[in-house]
């Protein structure tokens, strides 16, 4: 009596259940790692970019992180007081913000070196396996960054969007 449109709703065939449940799992599974070294999982994601290369805009780490201002802000305050990041205007245009690190914030760099490896040990895959999966989620966020905007409609009407004489 199910019809197939009703066999799409199963939780089994969605491709978003398991990439919740797995952020979710994977989220837990650095909080104990990340408490050691004094860290949230957020915090710990705009460290990773400072360390890559600071200072940084406010806009490019929500960019880099897919994050809004509104989630960042509050982020990067509590950041501030923990004595890890400074933020400061940017000289050459008052309206945006760059946050640099600290000295505690680099010195965290070498006390953090290990979390990748002790995660890693926790997935169950080899390192192949482990590269293959991150570059097929990658290219998952990339695809979705890139019709975010738009929404789900433009996609399914195609990439002009539905036409305005329909």
């Amino acid at each position: 009596m199910a019809d197939e449109e009703e066999d799409f709703l199963k939780l089994d065939l969605q491709v978003c259940f398991p990439l919740y449940a797995a952020s979710n799992l994977l989220t837990r599974l650095y909080r104990p790692v990340l408490a050691e070294i004094g860290l949230t999982y957020p915090q710990y994601l705009v460290m990773l970019v400072l360390w890559e290369g600071a200072p940084q805009s406010v806009g490019t780490l929500g960019a880099r992180l897919h994050l809004d201002s509104g989630t960042l802000t509050p982020l990067l305050k509590r950041m501030e007081a923990a004595g890890l990041v400074s933020r400061r205007r940017d000289a050459a245009d008052e309206r945006r913000v760059l946050v640099d690190l600290t000295q505690k914030g680099r010195d965290l760099r070498a006390r953090a070196r290990h979390v990748p490896l002790t995660l890693g040990a926790g997935l169950g895959l080899t390192p192949e396996e482990v590269v293959q999966l991150r570059d097929t989620v990658t290219r998952l966020v990339d695809t979705l960054s890139a019709h975010g905007a738009a929404g789900p409609a433009a996609t399914a009407a195609g990439p002009a969007g539905p036409r305005s004489d329909e």
